[in-house]
C-alpha cells in the first residue's frame, strides 16, 4: 500500500515560538523515521504529510493514499486531535486509530470521566473549572489532584498538582487557567499504585496488550506521575509489568473503558488505585507516543517481547480489518 504518514513535529513548532512544554505532545524526527522503517520492512511504501495544515493542501491538490498513518496532535481546541481524520473523513481516506468523535471526547479529560462514569466504571469524583470563581463551588475532600482538563504527556502536572486546601486549588487553578488557557480537572487524589494499561484492536476485538505498573524512584518529585518526572524517565520512573490482582483488575477496566470510549487500533488507558485497593479510571489516550524507546506504549509492548515492527503492525492489520468491513 501507499500509506501517507501525518504528524506534529517539535522542531517545526519550535522555529514559530513554541516553548518545550508547549510542544511536549509532538514528535521528534526520530519517531516518524521508524514509523516509516517498520512499513517499509512490513512491505508497503510511505509519504510523509505532516500535519493538517499540509495534509489539507495536499489533499485540495488531489493528492490520495491507500491508508493515512495518523499520529498527528494537532495545536489549538478540543478538536485539536480530532481534524486531521475528520478531513481524512471527508475525502474518505482510511486510517489508523480513532475517529473524530473518539478523539475529542478523550482529549477533554473531564467528558471522558462523565462517559466512563455513565457506563458504571469507577472514576475519581472530580469537577471542571472553566473560571477560578469556580472553585468556590467545588465541594470535594482534600486532598485533591488538578490538571488542565485536555493536554497529554504529563503537561500542566507537578508537585503542585497535589492540593490539601482552598488556598492551594485557588492558586493552582489560577496557575493552571493562566498558563494553558483551558479548564482544569480537578479530582479526588488517589494514593494507590498507577498503571497503564496498552490496548489494541477496535470494538469487540480489542485486547489488553498489558498492564505496565509505574514506580517513582528515590529522587523522582514524590507521589506524582508528573511532566518533570516524565521527561526524565530513565533515572527517575521503573517501569514493570503487573500480573498481579491488581493488574488483572486494571485490563479488566481499562478494556471496557476503551470500548466505551470508541477508541480504535491502539492506544493507553491510564488507572490508579484509591486507598482501598479498588482501580479507577484516569484517562485515555488513544494517540499514544511512538518513539521507540522513549514511549510508554512501544515499551510496554518490548516488555511483553512484542518488536517494535510487529507492533506497527497490529496497528495496520487493526486498520485493515475496519477498512474490510466499511467495504462489504
Amino acid at each position: 500500500m501507499r500509506i501517507g504518514i501525518t504528524f506534529d513535529l517539535r522542531e517545526d513548532y519550535a522555529r514559530e515560538g513554541y516553548d518545550e512544554e508547549e510542544t511536549a505532545e509532538f514528535d521528534h524526527l526520530d519517531t516518524i523515521r521508524a514509523i516509516e522503517s517498520a512499513l517499509h520492512w512490513l512491505g508497503h511504501m510511505t509519504d510523509r504529510i505532516g500535519h493538517a495544515r499540509a495534509l489539507a493542501k495536499r489533499l485540495v491538490d488531489g493528492d490520495r493514499w491507500d491508508l493515512v498513518f495518523n499520529i498527528a496532535e494537532g495545536m489549538h481546541g478540543f478538536g485539536r486531535q480530532a481534524l486531521v481524520p475528520a478531513l481524512l473523513d471527508t475525502y474518505r481516506i482510511p486510517y489508523t486509530f480513532s475517529d473524530p468523535l473518539a478523539l475529542a471526547v478523550t482529549l477533554h479529560k473531564g467528558t471522558a470521566k462523565r462517559i466512563v462514569r455513565d457506563q458504571g466504571l469507577c472514576t475519581a469524583d472530580f469537577s471542571v473549572i472553566e473560571a477560578l470563581s469556580d472553585v468556590e463551588h467545588v465541594t470535594l475532600p482534600f486532598p485533591l489532584f488538578i490538571k488542565p482538563v485536555a493536554e497529554g504527556t504529563s503537561k500542566g502536572i507537578s508537585a503542585a498538582s497535589k492540593v490539601r486546601d482552598l488556598t492551594e486549588l485557588r492558586q493552582g487553578c489560577g496557575k493552571l487557567l493562566a498558563r494553558h488557557s483551558q479548564p482544569v480537572l480537578v479530582e479526588r487524589y488517589l494514593t494507590g499504585r498507577e498503571f497503564t494499561v496498552g490496548m489494541l484492536g477496535t470494538g469487540s476485538a480489542s485486547t489488553v496488550l498489558g498492564v505496565m505498573e509505574l514506580v517513582l524512584r528515590a529522587g523522582a518529585e514524590p507521589e506524582i506521575y508528573s511532566y518533570d518526572n516524565k521527561k526524565h524517565f530513565e533515572e527517575r520512573v521503573e517501569a514493570r509489568l503487573a500480573m498481579d490482582a491488581d493488574g488483572f483488575a486494571a485490563a479488566e477496566l481499562a478494556l471496557a473503558a476503551w470500548k466505551a470510549l470508541g477508541c480504535r487500533d491502539a492506544g493507553r488507558i491510564d488507572v490508579r488505585c484509591d486507598a482501598d485497593g479498588k482501580i479507577n479510571f484516569l484517562e485515555a489516550n488513544p494517540l499514544a507516543g511512538l518513539h521507540p524507546k522513549d514511549s510508554d506504549l512501544p515499551l510496554l509492548a518490548r516488555l511483553k517481547g512484542i518488536s517494535y515492527r510487529a507492533l506497527i503492525g497490529s496497528i495496520i492489520a487493526s486498520a485493515l480489518s475496519r477498512v474490510a468491513k466499511s467495504d462489504t
